[in-house]
């Protein structure tokens, strides 16, 4: 079954190109050796575009996409099916009530949360195969309530403070998942079967 869900209003189904955006279970491998995936949770995102292009770089590196409610759009938001072009089908994506399902389901040593509010650089952590890595909503970054009892989980990108506030979230999250992809050698990447049929680049997604 294919759904909008913003976490404002009851759960509907869609047609269209939200269709192609399947809500899934989060994978029963969670937490366990058989996790041969990174995961990517965006607490409570603000602009489709973001999430949209952040589903896409999921796609293509066989990232599993969390969304934690309330969400700002719906999942027809136009916006957001235009940055995720017609990968939506090859994103594992899951939503959940609440950040505290994200806890019980990682577990806090599976946790990396990403914040300007950190010492902690990103070159410093070690990431493994299983780890979720979180941001939090555009505008805000993530909570004091989230981060104070994870202040040790928490991890920053290095920039010029004197310059610009914070990234981009689309582009902090591919550099984040870059680094830990660099780390485990790629190899969600690499486990493409050999016989995989390559994709083409259709034009008639960015009507």
């Amino acid at each position: 079954m294919f759904f909008c869900d913003t976490g404002q209003a009851p759960v509907t189904p869609c047609g269209g190109y939200a269709a192609m955006i399947p809500i899934l279970p989060p994978s029963e491998d969670i937490g366990t050796d058989r996790d041969s995936h990174f995961h990517v949770v965006l607490v409570e995102p603000e602009i489709p575009p973001n999430t949209g292009t952040i589903a896409r770089l999921c796609a293509g590196t066989d990232t599993h996409l969390h969304l934690v409610k309330p969400l700002a759009f719906a999942l027809d938001d136009s916006k957001l099916r235009r940055a995720g072009l017609d990968y939506w089908p090859n994103v594992h994506l899951s939503v959940h009530e609440s950040f505290g399902e994200i806890l019980d389901l990682f577990g806090r040593e599976r946790l990396h949360l990403f914040t300007t509010k950190s010492e902690r650089r990103v070159g410093n952590v070690q990431f493994r195969l299983g780890d979720a890595l979180v941001f939090g909503p555009e505008t805000r970054g993530l909570s004091l309530a989230i981060r104070t009892p994870l202040q040790d989980r928490c991890v920053t990108l290095p920039i010029r403070k004197d310059h610009i506030r914070s990234l981009n979230l689309a582009v902090s999250t591919a550099i984040g998942l870059y680094e830990a992809l660099r780390q485990v050698d790629y190899a969600p990447i690499d486990s493409m079967p050999p016989d995989a049929v390559l994709l083409d680049n259709p034009e008639h997604f960015y009507e």
